[in-house]
Parts: structure tokens; C-alpha cells; sequence
């Protein structure tokens, strides 16, 4: 499956991206927004093999700027039941960052899971101290629905992760969508 944006293509991930990845999630700098601080090449593969097996539970796409991966978005525990899924993003090459390339990879995939996986939300966690994600966020339309107090430590203090969600009836609505 490929994805176009007005910025950035959206491709399957591949196991030729893991060293990338690696390198992402082992540097401070990126991996302080992240759940998942270090990983190993090994570690990297397995995960890539497994998000391949679970395409119906977790739909994953490499992000890319002409030829160049850059990151990547997903959604993950896709309930077809419920019509719902938790939403994640990075953008790991950091002379990306702040360009608007996350946003567009962001609207590509939250518009291709309301309109065609037919979810009717969208949630996502995002640590406080990452304003950058949480303008990204709010600007395609995500609400702050509560917060996790303390649940992350970072440089000795503990920090909030907050709790954000989008309907599918929001997401219509947007200007940024039309």
C-alpha cells in the first residue's frame, strides 16, 4: 500500500529501514518523545517481521521525502469491533523536524482510517514535554481527553502523558481536511 500526502509518501515499512530505526531510537534527542527508549538491530527485525503478520490489528507505513525515509505512522490495535485505533508518529531524521512533514503524514493517515477502515476514533498518548507533537496534534483536530499524571521519567523528574482522541465526525469537519 502506498499513501500520498501533499508532502511526504507513505510506504511499507521494510527490513532494509531497521538500521535507520536503530539509530533513531538509540539517541537521546528523538527517544526522550518515545515510549520505547533503546532497541537493537535484532530487536528492530522482529518487530518489522511481526507488523507485517498483524495487518489487520496494526497498519504501519514507512514515511518518506523524496526517496528518503524519514519516519514512520501507524495505527495500532485496530478494533473492528469497536471502530477504533491508537494513533502513533515520528519523525526520527531530525533535519525534518519542524517542516511539516509530520502533520501531512498525520492528516494522510487518520484520513485513510476514517474513510477507509471506517474507524470512528482515533486516540493517541503524548508526553507533555513534547509541544511540537501536541500542536501537531491539536491542529488536525485530536482533543485532550484527560492525562496519565507522572508516567514518564525523564532527566529525574516525571512528567504526564496526555490522553487525546478524534471522532470521525470531528475529523470531517476540519478545514485541514477539505
Amino acid at each position: 500500500m502506498i499513501l500520498k500526502g501533499k508532502k511526504v509518501i507513505l510506504r511499507p515499512i521494510r527490513l532494509s529501514d531497521a538500521e535507520r530505526v536503530v539509530k533513531w531510537f538509540n539517541d537521546p534527542e528523538f527517544n526522550r518523545f518515545m515510549l520505547v527508549r533503546h532497541i537493537s538491530l535484532k530487536e528492530e527485525f522482529k518487530w518489522i517481521r511481526g507488523v507485517s503478520k498483524n495487518k489487520d490489528t496494526d497498519l504501519v507505513l514507512a514515511i518518506e521525502v523524496a526517496g528518503k525515509h524519514i519516519g514512520s505512522v501507524g495505527l495500532h490495535q485496530i478494533n473492528h469491533t469497536h471502530h477504533n485505533a491508537t494513533f502513533g508518529l515520528m519523525i526520527g531524521d531530525k533535519s525534518f523536524w519542524n517542516q511539516g512533514y509530520g502533520t501531512d503524514a498525520a492528516c494522510v493517515m487518520v484520513d485513510y482510517g476514517f474513510r477507509k477502515l471506517k474507524l470512528h476514533r482515533i486516540e493517541l498518548e503524548v508526553y507533555e514535554y513534547n509541544p511540537r507533537a501536541i500542536k501537531v496534534y491539536k491542529r488536525i483536530g485530536f482533543k485532550l481527553e484527560g492525562k496519565k499524571r507522572e508516567k514518564t521519567l525523564h532527566q529525574g523528574k516525571y512528567y504526564d502523558a496526555l490522553h487525546m482522541g478524534l471522532l470521525d465526525r470531528e475529523w470531517k469537519n476540519l478545514s485541514i481536511n477539505k
